[in-house]
This record gives C-alpha cells, structure tokens and sequence, in this order.
C-alpha cells in the first residue's frame, strides 16, 4: 500500500475523522474571511482579547448549572454573549470615547480571564469541559458543531457579499472612508462583531489557546503572495 493510501485509509474507516476534516474545512471560510480584514486593519490583538473574554462566559454558565442547577443554559451560548460583549465594549470605548484600542484590548482581556477564573474557583469540582474549550478537541466534534460552523460560514459570507467594498475602505483608511460619506462605526462594529462569532465558534476547533492564530497566521501569510486587497486599497484612496 503506498504512503498516502495508508495515510487516507483512517478517513474511510472512522467517521469522527471524517467529520474532523470536515470541521477543519468549514473553519477555514470564516478564518480566511475575517482573519483578512483582522489582519489588514491591524487589530490581529482583538482576536486574543475576545477569546480569552469567552472564558468569563463559560465560567458563568457552568457555575450557574453546578451551583444553582440553572437549567437550559448552554455553555457555548454563554461563550457567544461574552464575546458579542467584548466586542461592543471595545467597538463602543475605542470609537466614541475616542480611547487607544490596543489598551482597550487589553483591558477586556483581562477582565474576561479575571471573571473566567473566579467563576471556575467559585464551582466545585473538576471542570472538564473548561478545559477542553481552553484546548479545543477537533476530534470530538460534534453534528450540532458542524451545523453551527455552516452557519458562521452562511453568515460571514452573506454579510461580506453585502459590505465588502464598506469594510474594505474603513479597514484601510476609516478617515478618508468617513469623507466620501462611509458611515465609519457601524461597519467598525460590524466587523468587530463578526470577528466576536468567528472566534467563539473556532474555539470549540482548536480552542481558546490556539485560535489567534487560527485566525491571524493565514491570513497574514497570504497577505505576502496575494495582491488583490491590496489593489482595492488604490482604488479606496
């Protein structure tokens, strides 16, 4: 048997494999998409600040769940609010209190690992499925998981076929955008926004840890042989 017969066998034979593959597939669109506008705006650090807020939102529903058997809550829902929130605090400071973004970014960083951590100690017990959110298992990936990945696809997707000329503009120049009449801030917000869904959803991927690259590396990589943004960015100026 040769070397890649033997190396696509398992695919074949094990279905979690199949559908691990499938999920590194799916995950690439989003990380492709807005990792490039991530990465032309320069705001690759967002990425950190809002994966590692999850935490804070996954604490709370586990403690939630543990302590105060509060039922109906689920664990990536709670990760999905903390980051949808960590993004509107950063938009929000940063656009209109006028403040620098990268301590913005920080800021929320910490204070999302702070309040992650307090909610972990405050539940007793060992927290299994933390821990797998922090490191991320590709192979226990779930059907629901796969559906929700297409659904970040489909949204990402829809939403950049439809603003992508307005993202590109304020992602290279959001001064000069707002002077031609581009509304600077909604798009800020949401490209912040789809950066909070992108992250949340590649967590349960690859995990809190390894998501910024995820996200950030490709792109930044492609941004050394693809010149097409960067034809876009004359015609924007």
């Amino acid at each position: 048997m040769s070397p890649l017969l033997a190396f696509l066998q398992p695919f074949v034979q094990h279905g979690f494999l199949q559908q691990a593959l499938l999920a590194g597939l799916l995950a690439a669109v989003p990380c492709g998409v807005v990792g490039s506008y991530v990465v032309i705006r320069r705001i690759s650090y967002i990425a950190g600040g809002i994966a590692h807020s999850v935490l804070a939102g996954l604490g709370l529903v586990h403690y939630l769940q543990v302590v105060h058997g509060v039922e109906g809550l689920s664990p990536i829902g709670g990760a999905i609010l903390a980051a949808l929130l960590a993004a509107v605090v950063i938009g929000w400071v940063s656009l209109k209190l006028k403040q620098r973004e990268d301590t913005v970014i920080g800021a929320v960083w910490a204070m999302g690992m702070a309040a992650g951590i307090v909610f972990i100690s405050l539940t007793p017990g060992y927290t299994t499925d933390l821990m797998s959110y922090l490191f991320g298992n590709i192979l226990m990936i779930t059907g629901a998981d796969l559906w929700l990945l297409v659904g970040l696809d489909v949204v990402v997707l829809v939403v950049v076929g439809l603003f992508h000329r307005q993202l590109l503009a304020v992602c290279f120049d959001a001064e000069f955008a707002g002077l031609r009449g581009v509304r600077v801030q909604p798009y800020s917000f949401l490209l912040l926004l789809l950066t909070a869904l992108t992250v949340v959803v590649l967590v349960s991927v690859v995990g809190i840890i390894l998501v910024i690259a995820l996200l950030t590396l490709p792109a930044a990589v492609a941004n050394h042989h693809a010149h097409r943004l960067r034809s876009e960015e004359r015609r924007v100026g």
